[in-house]
């Protein structure tokens, strides 16, 4: 790659951008300084230039990047459904697609992170722990349930499911591992949002989910 000033416009941002790409790849052991030089192909001192407290400020800076993309990311699926079930399926359709579109190389840079926390990276645990406290409250807004409690349970179950959909994902090098898990959690989803519905309007409910779902991209 070329090297380019540390003053050229746009030289952060391919360095962010790189953070991402090998964060998702390998975790945080694989996005060192020298990684991510070669990677964004910026001049070695150019990061220190940038952020001057080195890889810590570098990985949390691309990780709340990270975070709002997915955050977007997530919302435009959720939108996609028409029911509780409906906004399930459609989201975790989108993420066995976004697996299989990075060829099942990339994770989820927060959850690959993760593995290599330890005591002396609590201030990256806490900018993980908040870009999961966001994904879970937008699908709490996103399924509305009744029982704010039980939805945001809910949330933190599909959260988990997510996570875990990545790992034997690339394991397996399929999307299976989402869309047997949207499939489930569907009908989960469905059946929460029918909790102290009276009878009637129960059966048009339980309906619903039949009458959308060949529709729901």
């Amino acid at each position: 790659m070329i090297a380019r000033d540390a003053d050229t416009p746009g030289s952060r941002e391919r360095m962010l951008e790189a953070t991402i790409t090998l964060m998702r790849r390998s975790g945080l052991s694989g996005a060192g300084i020298n990684e991510i030089v070669r990677e964004s192909g910026a001049p070695k001192g150019s990061v220190y230039h940038f952020f001057p407290q080195g890889k810590q400020q570098i990985v949390s800076e691309a990780l709340a990047v990270y975070s709002s993309r997915v955050l977007a990311f997530m919302e435009t699926a959720l939108s996609a459904g028409r029911t509780p079930g409906g906004r399930v399926r459609a989201l975790f359709r989108a993420f066995a697609e976004r697996l299989e579109q990075g060829d099942f190389g990339s994770s989820c840079a927060a959850g690959a992170v993760c593995l290599d926390l330890d005591e002396d990276l609590e201030g990256l645990r806490l900018a993980i722990e908040a870009a999961f406290d966001d994904w879970t409250a937008l699908i709490v807004r996103k399924l509305d349930f009744a029982d704010e409690r039980r939805a945001r349970s809910f949330a933190g179950l599909l959260l988990t499911a997510i996570e875990g959909g990545y790992i034997r994902g690339r394991a397996e090098r399929s999307g299976r591992p989402f869309l047997e898990a949207g499939q489930w959690l569907a009908a989960l989803a469905d059946g929460e949002a029918m909790r102290g519905v009276p009878g009637a309007q129960r059966l048009h409910l339980a309906a619903a989910p039949r009458r959308h779902r060949a529709t729901e991209t």
